[in-house]
């Protein structure tokens, strides 16, 4: 995928897939340029007028009152970025610190921040040469910018730090040099652009957004396997009901359901006459629950995307030439955005492991306990079943929002913060627990499928569950399933059962 800094708008998905991408094809158009070069004009000029502006002769934070002199402003700059890199905690992934690289050039070529076209540039070869800072993960509070992980990004680009280059650890001085790159002097109020912004949240926010779009179109699919490993009843999906409930989310998700029963499915025809009336929530209240979410996601991504095409550095420069101190590195509406779909991806696996429960209990399933034959000899997906109910429990914990706290920093003068990478952080943390239940739940509805034979699916779940049996045989007897569990979530997380 190519993308054109100064021009192309940004959104989730194609962060998303830049972020995966090494390299990709990147170029800063010439309208880009202009205007990454007349706002950098903006700063040397307000520099020569001998007044002072907040981060360009300044010192930051409480010390915003400090004057600097002239000869000390390159130092200023390189003592913010070594100063602020003190971010602890495990690095974050490799594909996160592509999407920041990626978003700080976009926001650049956008033009406020008054940074130099050579810096803009820099990152931009980073991208093309795969130099990628570490970061590490925690430090951040969402505002004034994030401000730790974002100097851990800079550091690399001035050639201090350490990298991955092409996937090997080196000094960001040596990766610079075998990349035939030159470190970058930092001019006045480079080195505080470099650190102010919410792009490690929205980075982690862009990703969580997709990442939760797969796993609740995944969601939808596994259901309906399960629906068919239970024998249940599809007349929860007809659209009368859910026309008279117009939710955009409930009609897709039935809709997405239903598709996958247009033609004839022999196992439910085989209890079409059993005397069930209903089936249990977590199956006749799919679409409801499901599409709740689905909402969720729609709203959550209309926020990261304005995000995303928005300047959040201070203080910001105008055309008129004026210099103004703002809070646009506050990351509100970002941690908002981030505990809410961190909530609303936490039902998803809710409801499944209601599902999974459903499937390896004999008396509602109708199948052998625990998806197993001789049961008591084996115990088949008894732990499977416990595992997903940990990691619903432990979802309920991170669900707790982050953005109803706040600490004063920087002595009482950022005395309210978003907490947005914490959000954002927990996010993702939760969408890989639903990786795991959904996994867990596709498992247990193609060994449910297993027992229900000779009858079979119909077609469209057919090429399903032979996609899954095709890596993951069924269970005749016990065995470890760590590992299946692995394979299958991360292939969800991809994309692969969407696919």
């Amino acid at each position: 995928m190519t993308f054109r800094f100064g021009e192309d708008r940004l959104d989730t998905r194609t962060l998303y897939v830049q972020s995966m991408e090494r390299p990709g094809s990147y170029s800063l158009t010439d309208n880009g340029k202009a205007r990454v070069k007349k706002f950098r004009d903006l700063v040397e000029a307000a520099l020569g007028s001998g007044k002072t502006f907040y981060g360009i002769n300044t010192g930051f934070g409480y010390l915003s009152d400090v004057r600097i002199e002239d000869s000390k402003l390159a130092r200023l700059q390189e003592n913010l970025i070594r100063s602020h890199a003190c971010g602890v905690g495990e690095n974050v992934d490799h594909e996160v610190v592509r999407a920041m690289l990626f978003l700080r050039a976009h926001t650049f070529s956008l033009g406020y921040s008054g940074i130099s076209l050579e810096c803009v540039e820099l990152i931009i070869a980073f991208l093309e040469h795969d130099i990628l800072p570490l970061v590490p993960s925690k430090g951040s509070v969402g505002a004034s910018g994030d401000l730790a992980p974002l100097a851990h990004l800079a550091l690399g680009l001035i050639g201090e730090g350490t990298v991955l280059h092409k996937g090997v650890k080196k000094t960001a001085a040596q990766a610079l040099a075998d990349s035939g790159l030159k470190a970058h002097v930092l001019g006045p109020k480079e080195g505080l652009s470099l650190i102010n912004g919410t792009h490690y949240m929205s980075s982690l926010a862009a990703i969580a957004v997709e990442e939760a779009k797969i796993l609740a179109v995944s969601a939808d699919i596994i259901s309906a396997l399960s629906l068919d490993a239970i024998r249940g009843t599809t007349k929860a999906l007809d659209p009368r009901i859910h026309a008279i409930r117009p939710h955009q989310g409930q009609a897709e998700s039935a809709e997405r359901i239903s598709s996958l029963f247009h033609t004839a499915d022999p196992i439910l025809e085989s209890h079409i006459d059993c005397g069930r009336v209903q089936d249990p929530y977590s199956f006749r209240c799919v679409p409801q629950v499901h599409g709740a979410t689905h909402d969720t996601i729609r709203f959550v991504k209309t926020t990261v995307d304005t995000e995303l095409n928005s300047v959040t550095d201070n203080p910001l420069c105008f055309e008129n030439g004026e210099i103004l101190s703002g809070g646009n590195f506050h990351g509100q509406p970002l941690a908002l955005a981030m505990d809410f779909l961190g909530i609303a991806m936490s039902e998803l696996a809710s409801i499944s492991e209601r599902r999974i429960e459903k499937l390896t209990n004999p008396n509602m399933s109708g199948l052998p306990a625990f998806l197993t034959r001789e049961s008591g000899l084996n115990s088949g997906y008894m732990i499977p079943h416990v595992v997903a109910a940990a990691l619903v429990s432990e979802n309920k914990v991170l669900s707790h929002p982050a953005s109803v706290d706040s600490i004063p920093t920087s002595a009482d003068k950022e005395d309210h913060v978003s907490m947005g990478p914490i959000a954002a952080n927990k996010c993702r943390r939760i969408l890989s627990n639903v990786s795991y239940v959904l996994a867990i739940e596709l498992l247990s509805a193609c060994q449910g499928l297993d027992l229900l034979q000779p009858l079979e699916p119909n077609p469209a779940l057919k090429v399903i569950y032979d996609k899954v049996r095709s890596s993951i045989p069924k269970m005749d007897s016990d065995r470890s399933l760590s590992e299946d569990i692995e394979r299958i979530s991360e292939w969800i997380l991809k994309g692969g059962l969407i696919e």
